[in-house]
């Protein structure tokens, strides 16, 4: 009886969510004696690597974000949350005219006065004081308009990598129904066909080889309609807040249902209020946790209230070591071992959160399409993994299983 009971533990052990990190070392079987302390041996050293996986993640995003500050300091500075964020502007709402014209008095120039289409969203865009910088500024219009939401235009980034090959990508067509689809990245090239796309940056719509990455698997996964709102362009301090609730409320004019976003940043009041708006009317936004590791922060705009939170698996169904987190998960889908274009049409071979969020959009748009609820369907197809219900490693389970963009 006792061997049974060790035997079971092995196997519950090289199941469970550990393994699906981190391929585990093979174990003999010795004598009985022994089986319990290579079992712990093995889940200490197993538990170590993860940790060290998860800081290495962490430190990393930190040394990116860094790099990236110090290569444009004409466009990107720190916030005084240690953000980066466009330099020498910050966002006001809510703010009377009084208070804008003491802000005015102390330097705080108005740039100008934006009214988000599609969106019930007005603000204010005041330039930064000469000589101040970004934190120190935010601070003091801070105390200059105590009863106004003060912040900065932070950047987001794109979660997921790509790699090419010298094979011609080639998606099947879906005859399947589908709500029209927005999606907010970068632009794709001229072989991935959207309806329409807009520019919401410097130089935007510029094609890039993650957009169209996303792009093509909207359309490999059933989305019939799609439309790309390009936030990133040319601008060095593209996929800022503003950047993206202006995309955001255009999808939502041009009848957009569902809008997915591959991109991750920081917790922006501006862009939290913009999508809180879309959600009243009736939008689907889906979102991925990022490639940054479970250390992190967590992620927005997947963290955001009723947000669609997407986590990816590889060609195993094992869950990304590198996946991030938000402050709740709702669906995992691949994201690693899959294909789709680059922005010469080329097949590429794709990893990241990114790639696994459109998988699961274009799923909830067939699902509107067909007059369905899109929760409900999304539950009945997603397949349990790891921890029987939801979990916070695969969400409520693997959506769009077989859409590996072959």
């Amino acid at each position: 009886m006792r061997m049974f009971f060790l035997t079971s533990a092995l196997l519950a052990m090289v199941a469970g969510p550990l393994a699906a990190q981190i391929a585990l070392p093979r174990v003999g079987v010795p004598e009985v004696g022994g089986v319990i302390d290579q079992l712990d041996d093995t889940l200490d050293r197993t538990t170590r690597e993860i940790e060290r996986e998860a800081q290495r993640l962490a430190t990393d995003r930190l040394r990116r974000i860094d790099r990236l500050v110090r290569r444009n300091p004409d466009s990107i500075e720190f916030d005084a949350n240690g953000a980066p964020a466009r330099k020498g502007e910050l966002l006001v709402m809510d703010a009377s005219q009084a208070g804008l014209e003491s802000a005015g008095e102390r330097g705080f120039t108005a740039l100008s006065r934006e009214s988000v289409e599609g969106l019930d969203l007005e603000l204010v865009r005041l330039s930064v004081p000469d000589g101040m910088k970004l934190a120190d500024a935010q601070k003091q219009l801070e105390a200059i308009l105590p009863d106004a939401v003060v912040s900065a235009d932070t950047l987001h980034f794109q979660s997921g990598s790509v790699s090419a090959t010298n094979l011609v990508f080639s998606a099947a067509a879906s005859n399947s129904i589908s709500a029209p689809v927005g999606m907010i990245d970068g632009a794709p090239g001229s072989t991935v066909k959207v309806v329409e796309q807009r520019g919401f940056a410097k130089g935007a719509p510029y094609p890039s080889n993650h957009g169209s990455a996303v792009a093509s698997l909207l359309a490999h996964a059933g989305a019939g309609t799609i439309r790309v709102a390009d936030v990133y362009g040319t601008d060095k301090a593209g996929g800022n807040a503003l950047a993206i609730a202006k995309g955001l409320g255009w999808l939502v004019a041009q009848g957009s249902k569902v809008v997915t976003i591959s991109l991750v940043g920081p917790r922006n009041p501006v862009l939290g209020r913009a999508i809180a708006s879309s959600q009243r009317k009736g939008v689907v936004i889906v979102a991925a946790v990022g490639n940054d590791g479970p250390a992190s922060p967590p992620s927005y705009p997947a963290s955001y209230d009723r947000v669609v939170a997407v986590t990816a698996v590889d060609g195993k169904r094992r869950a990304l070591i590198e996946a991030g987190r938000a402050l709740h998960l709702d669906y995992a889908a691949p994201g690693a071992d899959i294909y789709g274009r680059n922005a010469k049409g080329r097949r590429i071979r794709l990893r990241g959160t990114s790639f696994a969020t459109p998988l699961v959009a274009a799923r909830a748009a067939r699902a509107i399409g067909q007059g369905s609820d899109w929760r409900k369907a999304l539950d009945r197809e997603a397949e349990d993994l790891g921890k029987k219900g939801h979990d916070d490693v695969f969400g409520r389970g693997l959506v769009c299983g077989r859409c590996d963009g072959r």
